[in-house]
Formats: structure tokens, sequence, C-alpha cells
């Protein structure tokens, strides 16, 4: 049951346009507050895409994100669930990366999301590029590796770029493998499509055990249908939800670097979470929003959107 100092701030109290800007206009709580502790699930967000290796932006996402989220409301239309009185939420943040060195942003990354876990909250990340997975798992993961349903037009699990580049958007979910934080046979990415460069990232996935659901297969068989599967990969163990909002068309989400046409809609976005109902959530992240391509705020809208399906979800979890 959350207590009072965690409700946020209503639209019948202050309108909208009105106020600081906090995620979903939830209580802003500084890492060195001793209220941390009573935190279950804490929102922080990640404005670094060093990682991005065409279009940037997505290091402005947090802040329009925040923006955007004063539209949330207390309960979730189609569920019917209240995850500010379950559980504690509370903005956390932002981390403080370094725009000129991708090694140190993610020590700090990780460092930051240490002591978030080591007070016992359930982070969930607004990024930055796709990069940010990393150095988040680095900090989940540290007692074993996890499952992941990720949620994405691209697998993510390149080698390398541009001749020996190893940490780029497009090497997360490779480098979290090699490094033991993905079980790889408890992975899932759903939306996978677009032209491709050559099959190593495939060829890989199908090495290690990882299931690819591409967008063909995804609308072939239907919501219902593939997430069945995507539970059943993961299991009961402890899982990390990556979304990508390049998972989403861009004629729905525009504010994106790497758009993939021939994607699921808004409500099929939105539906994709609400099948995540029985995961054991231990961190979820929504990254990939980037401002400047998103002129009108609709994509920033949708990823919040979608941010508060997850915290519904991770809100069941925390609450047992």
């Amino acid at each position: 049951m959350s207590s009072d100092f965690f409700t946020p701030v209503s639209g019948m109290d202050l309108p909208r346009f009105a106020g600081v800007p906090t995620f979903m206009r939830l209580p802003h709580i500084e890492l060195a507050d001793p209220r941390l502790a009573e935190v279950d699930i804490g929102l922080i967000g990640v404005p670094w895409d060093s990682g991005t290796t065409n279009r940037p932006g997505p290091r402005h996402g947090p802040r329009q994100l925040r923006d955007a989220s004063t539209m949330i409301r207390a309960q979730n239309g189609a569920t019917g669930v209240r995850p500010f009185e379950r559980v504690n939420c509370a903005d956390l943040g932002d981390v403080g990366p370094n725009p000129a060195d991708i090694i140190d942003s993610m020590d700090r990354i990780t460092a930051f999301y240490n002591t978030v876990l080591d007070a016992g909250v359930v982070p969930l990340t607004a990024g930055g590029d796709h990069l940010t997975s990393l150095p988040v798992l680095r900090s989940v993961a540290r007692k074993g590796a996890v499952g992941m349903i990720h949620f994405d037009s691209h697998t993510d699990l390149f080698h390398s770029y541009f001749g020996g580049t190893m940490y780029t958007h497009g090497t997360p979910f490779r480098r979290a493998v090699e490094d033991g934080l993905l079980d790889p046979k408890r992975v899932v990415q759903i939306g996978i499509r677009g032209t491709a460069y050559d099959d190593e990232d495939i060829d890989f996935a199908k090495a290690e055990g990882i299931r690819i659901i591409r967008i063909e297969e995804f609308f072939a068989r239907g919501i219902a249908d593939v997430m069945g599967e995507a539970r059943e990969i993961v299991g009961t163990g402890d899982t990390y939800v990556s979304y990508d909002i390049d998972f989403v068309d861009p004629t729905f989400a525009p504010g994106t670097g790497t758009p993939e046409v021939g994607g699921p809609n808004s409500f099929q976005a939105l539906q994709v979470v609400r099948e995540l109902e029985g995961v054991a959530i231990v961190g979820a992240d929504m990254v990939e929003v980037s401002p400047p391509f998103d002129q009108a705020g609709g994509t920033a809208f949708l990823g919040v959107s979608v941010m508060f399906e997850l915290l519904c979800v991770m809100a069941g979890v925390k609450a047992g």
C-alpha cells in the first residue's frame, strides 16, 4: 500500500501544464535521501546517446518523456490497475553521463543503479539510446544471468561497428550475452524487421539459442499467441524487459533515430506489455525516443504510456 507522500499530483489539484515536471508527477527523491529505502519502483532518466551511429537525439529523451508523462493519470483504463496505490513509486532523477566518454558513462550508470538496487528498488528506465541497457544490466544481473523480453525492430546483437567499435546501440545484447548478464536461452526478441547488412546477428542468435520472432510471424500468429510463447521462454526466473520505441511503426512513433516501417500500431504497442502479466520483472527500460524527430510530441506520449503499462505490471510483481 503506497503512502500519501508517494501519491502523484492530480490534474484536479494542479493543472498538468503547471509545476515542475517529474515522471508521472511523482515525488523526486535523490539517492542520498533516507526515503529511498521506502521506494518500491524508481523511475530513472539516462540522458545519453553516445552509442548512436546515425541520427542522434535520445539524450534529450528523458526530459521530453517527463514532460509528456504529466498526462498520465492514476488508473489504467484497460486493466483497472492503480499502480501508485499498490507500491511506492518515485522519480529518482537522471544519471549524469559523460557525453565525451562511453566507458566512463557506462561506469557511472552502473554505479547509480547499484545504489538503487542495493536499496531494494526496482528500476524503470527512460533512455537514452539502446546502449543504455548494457550498463543497467551490469547492475541488475550482478547476482546471475537474467532472461529478457525485448521489443525492437533490430536485434542489437552485432559484434562491432566500423571495424572494431564494440560499444554502440547495435551491440548491447551481444556484450550482455558474452559477459554472462543474459541467459540466451531465456531471451526472446519480438518485432525484428527491416533491411539488413548481413545475417551476422541472426547467426549469433541461433548459435546461442536466442529466440527471434520477426514481425511477419508476430502478425501471422497474433499478440496473445506470441506473448504466450515469450512468457514460456523466460519462465519464472528474473527477467528484464527492454522496449525500443522503434518496435512501433514510425507512423505512430516517428521520433526515433532508426525507424523501420511495417511495425505495430500504438494500441498493439500497449497490448504487448499487458501480456507481460506474471513475468518476474526485475527491471525495464524504454529507449530511443528522440525529441528532434518528434515535433508534435506523439512519440514521447506513446513512450510514457508504454512506461505506465510496464509500471502497472511491475507493481503487481513488487506487491506480490
